[in-house]
């Protein structure tokens, strides 16, 4: 399952994510950025592509219509330069995330089957390693002390942060760990980021492997 699919999957299920809307040219991107409201960001949509940053498929912050037209032709001409063969369906027109960024994601353990992930994203998973796992099924005080785990956590409880609703979290990962008990076939999972703030817990990209 694409990442696009999985966003809709999400959604589909109830989970908040960020308003997404394909565009397969600059036309209409630029249309689609006015339908969701600036600012927006614009990310590279190719089933031969997974880690959209690597193929610099992603341009944020765009404000206005100018940004998002030559956002989509920058995204557009790296990647016909660098992909050759390669199959291009657009891009995926994005509401612009906001908030600390956390790092959700599933794996199965072939002896006992799936485990939860859960971590800070930006630097501190991607320097520290700053990850705490569960098996799945979790109960509450699992998925807070998943939380209080990380090294990171004083990010969460810091003020300078801004307001970042832990309850909201502790919330989500009990919601994902439904979804994932109920939905055996998933057998890896990647949610990231995953923006939290004072307004709650939105998806922003995803990706689901089953099997």
């Amino acid at each position: 399952m694409l990442s696009v699919d999985a966003i809709t999957f999400f959604e589909s299920q109830g989970f908040p994510v960020l308003k997404s809307l394909p565009a397969r040219d600059e036309d209409e991107a630029a249309g689609k950025a006015g339908t969701i409201g600036f600012p927006v960001t614009l990310k590279l949509s190719s089933p031969d592509v997974i880690h959209k940053t690597e193929a610099s498929g992603i341009r944020v912050s765009l404000k206005d219509e100018t940004d998002v037209r030559r956002a989509f032709r920058e995204i557009v001409g790296t990647f016909a330069s660098g992909n050759p063969g390669k199959r291009l369906d657009g891009v995926m027109v994005q509401e612009q995330g906001s908030g600390t960024e956390v790092i959700v994601g599933m794996l199965t353990d072939p002896q006992f089957g799936p485990v939860l992930m859960c971590g800070l994203g930006g630097i501190f998973v991607e320097a520290m390693n700053d990850v705490s796992f569960r098996l799945v099924p979790i109960e509450r005080r699992d998925a807070r002390d998943m939380l209080e785990e990380l090294k990171g956590y004083a990010v969460l409880r810091n003020p300078r942060s801004g307001s970042i609703d832990l309850t909201g979290i502790e919330d989500f990962l009990l919601r994902i760990s439904t979804f994932l008990k109920d939905h055996p076939e998933v057998r890896e999972m990647d949610l990231n980021p995953v923006f939290v703030s004072s307004r709650g817990v939105r998806i922003c990209d995803a990706r689901i492997k089953t099997g």
